[in-house]
């Protein structure tokens, strides 16, 4: 019999995903990850109160549970570089992080210190094997896809990862737990960054880095370098944003750039939120695909994905896409696709109009 470790985090996916596979002849394990401090919030997936959901539901399935204490590593990997990413006037994407450090990180090798065949979670994604090798796909419901945030798989760990969930959709999974009496079947889905209450991210900042200059007041300048008005720190501010800037103009202006240098926020007009070139750092690929070929990009989680072509540096990517994206954000993920298949991925650095 192979040995599951599943990752449950209380939820209504995590919950299935552990059932399914013990109602497919697995020997599952059930493991919860404490990273709960002070900030995490009610709906987070990390709360004392999903610990509790998660062991009620290994009880009811009769497998054994396990908590494992990444609470260190959690505020060193994904916490502390959340905040130095936001004051150095960047965007990122913690739960990116999180599955790359944690989940997939002190995760795996907690379920490979068992001994396990396999780790499992509640990602809508597919594994499948085709033409000789495993390959990290899309969901086959489209709005709950969250292959975006696991492009930092490797080859290797795709044959040792399950994706019970990737087939169905959130309805067909409510419905699926329901009928096998889990309690969290109509449980809501966990809302924001876990360790951001209310989604407060601001407040947040404030809190844990008082005097640093990216929450400093400035100026907010125009794409010709007039002065509009101030701000009250670029970490404040996000690429795209138009209100509550706190500025008088005769057309909507728009966040373009965040001058973290020079402590400015740059705004223009609708067009100028639009970029088609941009380039990546932190490059990680599943498959490297044959450069030469036009891919296709996502820029954002939620978000379409468009044409690009790809140029390879040294140190770096530069991505084109055939049309412009709007609010491209350094800091975000760019993810690439050949099809419906994630290939690799990156942190956008630079923005090309």
């Amino acid at each position: 019999m192979k040995t599951v470790v599943v990752a449950m985090s209380g939820g209504v996916d995590s919950s299935l995903t552990a059932a399914l596979l013990k109602n497919q002849g697995y020997e599952v394990v059930g493991v919860t990850m404490q990273l709960e401090s002070d900030n995490f919030h009610e709906r987070s997936c990390c709360s004392s109160k999903e610990i509790e959901d998660a062991a009620a539901v290994a009880e009811k399935l009769g497998i054994k549970f396990h908590v494992v204490d990444f609470r260190e590593d959690f505020k060193k990997n994904v916490i502390n570089y959340f905040v130095a990413e936001y004051l150095n006037g960047k965007t990122p994407n913690p739960c990116v992080r999180c599955n790359k450090k944690i989940k997939f990180g002190k995760l795996f090798g907690f379920a490979e210190s068992l001994k396990a065949d396999f780790l499992a979670t509640g990602h809508y994604a597919r594994i499948v094997f085709e033409d000789g090798r495993f390959k990290l796909k899309k969901a086959k419901d489209f709005y709950k896809d969250q292959s975006y945030v696991l492009y930092n798989l490797t080859a290797e760990q795709l044959k040792k990862i399950l994706f019970p969930l990737g087939e169905f959709s959130k309805n067909e999974t409510r419905a699926m737990a329901e009928k096998l009496n889990l309690h969290v079947a109509h449980k809501k889905d966990s809302q924001d960054i876990c360790f951001i209450p209310n989604n407060d991210y601001k407040n947040f900042l404030q809190n844990f880095a008082p005097s640093a200059d990216a929450l400093q007041a400035g100026e907010i300048e125009d794409t010709s370098g007039k002065i509009l008005g101030h701000h009250n720190g670029i970490a404040n501010y996000t690429i795209g944003q138009r209100k509550g800037l706190g500025i008088s103009a005769e057309c909507p202006l728009y966040v373009v750039k965040l001058d973290a240098e020079n402590g400015k926020v740059i705004v223009g007009k609708s067009g100028e939120v639009f970029s088609k070139s941009l380039s990546v750092t932190n490059v990680h690929w599943i498959y490297k695909p044959d450069l030469s070929e036009t891919l296709q990009a996502k820029i954002r989680y939620g978000f379409k994905t468009g044409e690009c072509t790809i140029t390879e540096f040294k140190n770096f990517l530069k991505v084109e896409f055939l049309e412009k994206q709007r609010a491209v954000t350094p800091g975000q993920s760019i993810v690439f696709y050949d099809n419906d298949e994630l290939i690799g991925g990156g942190i956008i650095d630079k923005i090309f109009n």
